[in-house]
């Protein structure tokens, strides 16, 4: 087994005085640090995945800002491996596939924000792409989500979106379970 840790938007702006506040933020970024301390400990390959945003008239993750800088919780030390992303999936336009095979990595473990976002997107290039995944379901924090009248709890779409991805794209396990292997 070679896996890699894939933390995906771990950034200033989803949390707490952030663009995006997301809830569940601080919680999942503790989950995250867990696991992050988990892989250096180990010496196994880690990647840390930064969203710029290149829309016009975004909001957030603008280059530049604070926001955009990685959370303190998960920021990454000298030589550790930085992906910048401009699309939700992590792999779209970015050096993650070929860094990732370079280091002859077949199994992944993914944490980050927003889950039914970039984590859902990225998950399921993963799977796509040939690479066995674990989802760290409580290292990832999402938001309240409006479709019409109905407004779904954070709650709401993170068990969603965790529960499709389950058993076909990923094997969603807690970080406990992760660190305790």
């Amino acid at each position: 087994m070679n896996p890699a840790l894939v933390l995906i938007d771990i950034q200033n702006d989803y949390f707490a005085g952030g663009r995006m506040a997301l809830e569940g933020a601080d919680a999942a970024a503790e989950n995250a640090a867990r696991l992050l301390e988990r892989f250096r400990q180990r010496g196994w390959p880690l990647f840390h995945v930064q969203h710029l945003s290149t829309r016009p008239n975004a909001t957030f993750f603008i280059a530049g800002t604070e926001g955009v800088e990685f959370h303190s919780t998960v920021a990454p030390r000298a030589g550790e491996a930085v992906v910048q992303k401009n699309f939700p999936n992590a792999f779209r336009a970015t050096k993650l596939d070929t860094e990732l095979r370079s280091r002859g990595v077949t199994e992944l473990v993914i944490a980050g924000m927003m889950t039914h976002m970039c984590i859902d997107t990225s998950v399921r290039a993963a799977f796509d792409l040939g690479f066995k995944v674990e989802l760290a379901f409580d290292a990832c924090a999402t938001r309240n989500l409006r479709f019409g009248e109905t407004e779904l709890s954070a709650a709401q779409v993170h068990g969603s979106f965790i529960a499709a991805l389950n058993g076909t794209f990923a094997t969603a396990r807690g970080t406990a379970q992760i660190v305790a292997d």
